[in-house]
């Protein structure tokens, strides 16, 4: 199956929604403590910008299981990503709404919008539980763009069921795009002799 890229569409004048991969350690203070992982999304939000789209920014922060924790607001990764981009992060207490929706139609090309935490929603984790989760999200913008390699591989509301409402208007940002390219020359062409090592903040539940 041939996958789109962020190079392939056209996104002047659209608002463009990207899931990304924001789940980031907050500290005691509230603010970001390892922005590794916003850092690594500063490549396709900057294409989207430049090209003139709107981007409506979604992603998870740790697991709240479905209920809505204070702790785990995605507020601490707005207010970074404003420091690295040096611009506005509108940032919205929701991911879904009335609310949600009107903000994002008034967002002009150019403007960042940051949604609340997609855990907070059980849709998310369980789409069969709330079919309705990721078509409200579709519902927010006219192209879909993942980015977040971390969460690819779980059937989540916002990286696969969304997908089935962008019909040839959804695509992969850089950073899958490149995460891809290196594990399928590893599992397709490896050179022997090779090994494997796995490791990262997860390493218990790989083992």
């Amino acid at each position: 199956m041939v996958k789109l890229s962020i190079q392939d569409l056209d996104f002047k004048g659209k608002k463009v929604l990207m899931r990304v991969d924001f789940n980031v350690p907050i500290g005691k203070d509230g603010t970001v403590s390892d922005d590794t992982r916003i850092c690594l999304s500063l490549p396709s939000i900057k294409y989207i910008l430049k090209r003139g789209g709107s981007l409506i920014l979604m992603s998870h922060l740790g697991r709240p299981n479905g209920k809505k924790e204070p702790k785990l607001s995605l507020k601490p990764c707005a207010n970074h990503l404003s420091f690295l981009l040096q611009k506005e992060i509108q940032f919205e207490p929701d991911c879904i709404g009335k609310s949600v929706k009107k903000t994002c139609e008034l967002l002009r090309p150019g403007e960042i919008l940051l949604l609340e935490n997609l855990r907070f929603h059980i849709g998310e984790e369980y789409p069969d539980k709330d079919p309705t989760f990721a078509k409200s999200l579709s519902e927010l913008g006219e192209i879909y763009v993942n980015d977040a390699f971390g969460t690819a591989h779980r059937r989540h509301a916002s990286t696969c069921t969304i997908s089935q409402y962008f019909p040839n208007k959804s695509a992969v940002g850089f950073l899958m795009e490149q995460e891809v390219s290196f594990l399928s020359e590893l599992l397709v062409n490896p050179s022997p002799p090779f090994y494997a090592i796995l490791g990262g903040a997860k390493i218990g539940s790989k083992l």
